[in-house]
Formats: structure tokens, sequence, C-alpha cells
């Protein structure tokens, strides 16, 4: 009894110190459950980076996140529409009465309008899909050829193959956005769920078998494969054909209504690539695979940072948005401060962590399931002015977040001339200086992002405020 009363005691103590922990770092229950669910995407973020190591070599490693660099010019097509096409069938959705998952009644006019927009957006996706998908390989097999110099890389076949995956999720996600708008939100994040672990699992086995840069794309056609058996044998696809088959009577005017509101999130979204994937192709450009490799491999490590802090404000946006509502903005500000000096502690760890388990890999040599891991990251010059952005960048989101909060686009303009700027750096810097000129003059850009930013925050929340 008394072993067992001791054993309680401590049980106690230890949970009380955890809950005294996670208090501090501002660990509420919404962040809890991001971060659980960040923690297993880094989780097989890192799984991915050691399986990259073993099974790749250096030059390989430069042509699979190049690849990826590449691929993410889709965003070019997209441009947030399906993003757009949650919100407008959640609006018209929430006048419709469920009976069962595939049953409903409700206004005549909403049920139209989900129809015709649901039209509207598979035959749009079945089009840009198709240009994608030769964009992508023309573009390719172009780059790759030009500054291919002679590597002996096996990257042809897999490259068609990425740009085929790539060009079908494309097609797909106005399919998933749709069922997401219609509430079906836990069936899509379960969906994605599976398709995350069968991804991982088939990567592992198709590098175990040797398959090199063939991998990646052959996972991504595993992934699709269960996404569209989900949809053909659940209850998913009963559903769309209902509203597919509905007659329209009332139509939403893609002009009218959702393009003055994409545009500003295409532009954004565009912005977003030219200061964040164009360092590969670049680098790939000028000094080779390998050192693209390593920048791709750097800047994996640290976005899984900044994404798993970013988790302690985005979870608050809901709280910011009732506090605005209701003008509280002195509990709002407070909130806020709390929370973003929380969050940067744990960026600023979270890097220190990264940049000293890199340091003493590299001081002793160590290596994991025999391959060593010190040369497939940058270098210390570019790896610090990489990393610097990072903690500014988690700034700035915060910044940035809280002010979109109000329901305004304030950053629009600012989004458009950092894009502008690291695009010229990146392609002047990188073509004269290499990897070090890249790094560099991204670092003194997010400065420059970071005094423009707080000078909108500040001037647009008195203006606000003041009202």
């Amino acid at each position: 009894m008394l072993l067992g009363t001791i054993f309680k005691d401590n049980n106690e103590k230890v949970l009380n110190i955890f809950k005294t922990l996670i208090s501090k770092f501002g660990i509420d229950g919404a962040i809890g459950y991001t971060l659980i669910a960040r923690l297993l995407q880094a989780m097989g973020g890192i799984i991915s980076l050691v399986f990259i190591v073993t099974f790749l070599t250096t030059k390989e490693q430069g042509y699979y996140y190049t690849f990826g660099s590449i691929l993410a010019l889709q965003i070019f097509f997209e441009l947030g529409f399906s993003g757009i096409i949650v919100q407008y069938v959640a609006h018209e959705a929430s006048q419709l009465r469920w009976k069962s998952n595939i049953n409903f009644d409700g206004d005549v006019k909403a049920i139209s309008r989900i129809s015709s927009l649901l039209r509207f957006a598979i035959k749009w996706f079945a089009i840009i899909s198709l240009i994608l998908f030769f964009v992508l390989l023309i573009l390719g097999i172009v780059f790759f050829n030009v500054y291919d110099k002679e590597n002996g890389v096996d990257w042809k076949g897999p490259w068609t193959l990425l740009s085929l995956t790539t060009s079908l999720s494309l097609l797909v996600s106005p399919l998933w956005a749709f069922i997401e708008g219609l509430g079906r939100v836990k069936d899509i994040s379960k969906l994605r769920f599976i398709q995350q672990v069968v991804q991982l699992v088939a990567l592992f086995l198709f590098f175990l078998f040797g398959l090199k840069l063939y991998a990646a794309p052959l996972a991504s056609v595993c992934s699709l494969s269960i996404g569209f058996s989900w949809f053909f044998w659940s209850d998913l696809r009963p559903l769309v054909l209902t509203f597919w088959n509905k007659i329209i009577l009332h139509r939403v005017d893609y002009i009218k209504e959702i393009f003055p509101f994409q545009w500003k999130i295409a532009l954004s979204w565009i912005s977003g690539y030219f200061i964040f994937q164009l360092f590969n192709p670049v680098l790939f450009a000028t000094e080779g695979p390998v050192v693209a490799g390593q920048m791709g491999m750097s800047i994996a490590v640290l976005n899984a940072i900044l994404s798993l802090t970013l988790s302690w404000m985005t979870t608050k946006v809901p709280v910011y948005s009732d506090l605005i509502a209701t003008k509280r903005f002195d509990e709002l500000d407070k909130l806020f401060n709390r929370t973003l000096f929380q969050s940067t502690m744990v960026n600023l760890l979270g890097i220190v962590i990264f940049l000293s388990s890199l340091s003493l890999i590299k001081a002793y040599h160590v290596t994991i399931l025999g391959k060593y891991f010190g040369d497939r990251f940058l270098s210390t010059f570019p790896l610090i002015c990489m990393t610097i952005p990072i903690l500014i960048n988690h700034i700035v989101n915060s910044l940035a977040t809280y002010l979109r909060c109000h329901k305004k686009e304030p950053m629009l303009f600012q989004s458009i001339g950092i894009g502008i700027l690291c695009a010229g750096s990146t392609v002047l810097m990188g073509k004269r200086f290499g990897v070090n000129g890249i790094a560099l003059g991204y670092c003194i850009i997010t400065v420059i992002s970071l005094m423009w930013t707080i000078s909108i925050f500040l001037s647009k929340r008195k203006e606000w405020h003041d009202v």
C-alpha cells in the first residue's frame, strides 16, 4: 500500500510538472492536436530524409529536390481555387438539411448553385490539369537536358511519371475540396492520413528495391490509387453524383463572384513560389545537382520547424476573430503578444536543436544506417543565412495572421514586392556568387520583409482599432 501511494504521488508530481511545462509554452488543446498532426507529418519528413541519404547519391538528391521545386509550378495553374471551392460550397451548404450522408433537401437555389460550381470546377480542372502535364513534361525535359551536364542520372522516366501524377493530383483536388465544403472534413482528413502513410511505406519499399528516383513517383501512384478507390467504393461517389445530376437553375458567376476574390490569393501564391521554390532550380543550373540537393534538404528541415511553430498562431485564429468582432482589442493584443513570444521561443529552440545536432554530426562524423549526413546539408555560412529567415518568417506570418483576422488583406503588395525582390536576388546573386549569394540575398530580403510588415502592422492596427 505504501509503495502504491508513493508511485501515485510521484505520477501526480510528474503530471503536474508536465502540465506546468506545456502551459509555459502556451500549449492548449487546439495546439496540442495540431502539434500531433504536424509532428506525425514531421516524423514522416525525417524518415524520408533518412531514405534519401541512404538510397540516393548526392547528385540524385539534387534531382529529387529540384523535381519538387519545378513541380510546384502547379501553383500557377491551381491559383488557390481549391480553397475557394471549400468556402463557397460551405456557404451554400449551410442552407441544406441532411437526412443522411447522401440524402438532403433545402433551398433550391443553394442546391443549384452548388451543382453549377461542381460542374464548372471539374471541367476547369480537367483542362488545366492536361495543360499542366504537357507544360511540366516539356519544361523538365528542356531544363534537365540543358543543365544535366552528363551526370549520368536516370531522370527522364521518373520525371515523366511525376508530371503525370502531379497533374492527376491537381485533377482530383476540386473533388476533395467540394466534399470538404459539404462538411465531410473528417472523411477527407482520414483519407489524406491514410494516403500519407501508404505513400511513406511505398517510398521506403521502392527505395529498398533500388528504384532510386522512380521511388517518389511510384509512391505517388499508390497514394492516388488509394484516393480513387476510396472515392469509388465509399458513399462519396453517390453524394457527388447527386449534385452533378441536379438541374441547374441558378449558377455561380465565376467572373463576378469568384475572380475578384481569387486574384488576390493567386498573386500571393505566385509570390510564394518565387520566395521559396526558385532556389533549387537556379542552384541546379549554376552549381549542379549536389549543391541543389544540399539546399533542398536544408530547406526541408527548416520549413518543418516553421510549420510546427506556426501552429501556436494558426490555432488562435478563431479566438482572434471573435475578439476583433466584439472590439475587445486589449484582450486581443495581450493574447497575441503572449502567443507570439511563446511560439518565437519554440521556433528559436527548434533552430538551436537543428544547428547543434548538425554541428555534432559534422564534428564527430556521425553516421545513421551507415550513411554520413553531414555533407547532405549546406555549409555553415549559407546555412546560417537560410536559418535566420525562418525566425523572421515566423514573426512576419504571425503579424500577417493578426491583420488578416480583421477580414482584410493588407499584405498583398508586400507579398508581391518581396516575391519580385527574392526572384531577382536569387537569379542575379546565384549566377554571380552561387549558393552563398543566394542565401545572403534571401537573408537580407527577409529583414526588409520584416521591417515592411511591422510598418504595415502598426499603421493598420492603429487605423482599425481607433475607429
